[in-house]
Parts: C-alpha cells; sequence; structure tokens
C-alpha cells in the first residue's frame, strides 16, 4: 500500500491531468483526499485539474466544431444524452457550461452539442473557465473536509473486497437507470 502511495505522489499530478480530460470528478476527490494524507499537495493539485478540465472542454469544443465528419458517427449510440444536452442548452443558455459540469454523463456532450451549434467559441472559452473552476473547487473543497471519512470507508472496503462490485454495480446501475428516465420517450 505505501508503494502505490508514493507512486501516486510521484505520478499523481500527471494521472490527474490526464483523468480530468474528461471530467475526472473522482480523480479530484483522490487528489483531495491524498493532499489531506499530505501525499499531494492540495493547491497544485486543483491547479491541474483545473486546467485539465478547462483544456478538455475546451478540446471538445474544437472537435466538434471543426470535425464534425468525424464527431456524428459517435453520437448515433448516445441520440437521447446528446438530445437532452440540446435541450439543455437551449433551456439554460449560457447557465450550462456550469450545470454540465456537475451532471455526470451529459457533460462531454453539452460542450459537443455547443461545438456543432453555432455558439461562439470565445463565449464559451471565457465562461467555461469560471465553470471549470468552480467544479474542481466544489469537489476538491468537499473533498478535503471529508477525507478522513474516505480514509475511513476505503480502509473498511481493503477489509472486504467483495464491496467494490456491488458498489460499481449499484453506482452504474443508479446513473443507467437515470438516464433511462431522463431520456425515455413519451406517449
Amino acid at each position: 500500500m505505501e508503494d502505490i502511495l508514493n507512486s501516486l505522489s510521484t505520478y499523481g499530478y500527471i494521472a490527474l491531468f490526464i483523468y480530468s480530460l474528461g471530467g475526472g470528478f473522482f480523480g479530484i476527490i483522490a487528489a483531495s483526499t491524498l493532499s489531506y494524507m499530505g501525499k499531494m499537495d492540495m493547491t497544485t493539485s486543483m491547479l491541474v485539474a483545473f486546467l485539465s478540465n478547462y483544456i478538455g472542454d475546451m478540446g471538445i469544443f474544437y472537435m466538434a466544431r471543426y470535425n464534425k465528419d468525424v464527431i456524428q458517427p459517435y453520437m448515433a449510440k448516445h441520440r437521447r444524452k446528446f438530445a437532452l444536452s440540446n435541450l439543455l442548452v437551449k433551456k439554460y443558455g449560457d447557465w450550462v457550461v456550469f450545470i454540465q459540469k456537475f451532471i455526470y454523463g451529459v457533460k462531454t456532450l453539452v460542450p459537443v452539442a455547443m461545438g456543432f451549434s453555432k455558439y461562439n467559441f470565445t463565449k464559451f472559452g471565457l465562461l467555461n473557465a469560471p465553470a471549470s473552476a468552480l467544479f474542481v473547487g466544489f469537489f476538491g473543497f468537499v473533498s478535503y473536509q471529508s477525507s478522513e471519512g474516505i480514509i475511513k470507508i476505503a480502509s473498511y472496503i481493503k477489509d472486504k473486497p467483495w464491496i467494490y462490485p456491488i458498489v460499481l454495480i449499484a453506482i452504474g446501475g443508479s446513473i443507467y437507470l437515470y438516464f433511462e428516465m431522463v431520456t425515455k420517450k413519451k406517449k
């Protein structure tokens, strides 16, 4: 276990950057907890997560804007989620840049929807910066303050490894059911 923690403190910032390109609130939670334990620096972790989150969303927006033909085949699998993203963009306008960060499953589709539309790239970038800071700051602060409980839960699960699959299935099933209910066709 100590070797893993030492590796995380060495390569943790690189892993956090790569993981946070796609949103990655679990990476922020892990980095905050490791910062609480003294294995990583909280300020550096949050800066890395912020930059990566910002760059990731800007990259998704850019790819959707200038490479529609490449991205559209992938959207066929996520038609309903993409339609939900379009509805969020129409309903909430600029605020959707902030809201989408906190909705698992559509946070990568909203920048795609905005990139497909005629939404201004500069405006998206200017709104994405405080939205990324808010997202990273919120999860970083809450995780850091909850680190003692997170550590206790992790040590409990370490002693009972059969809990991992149950928790993963419960989380995955909840997300799946949520999107089934939200994107269900209305008769």
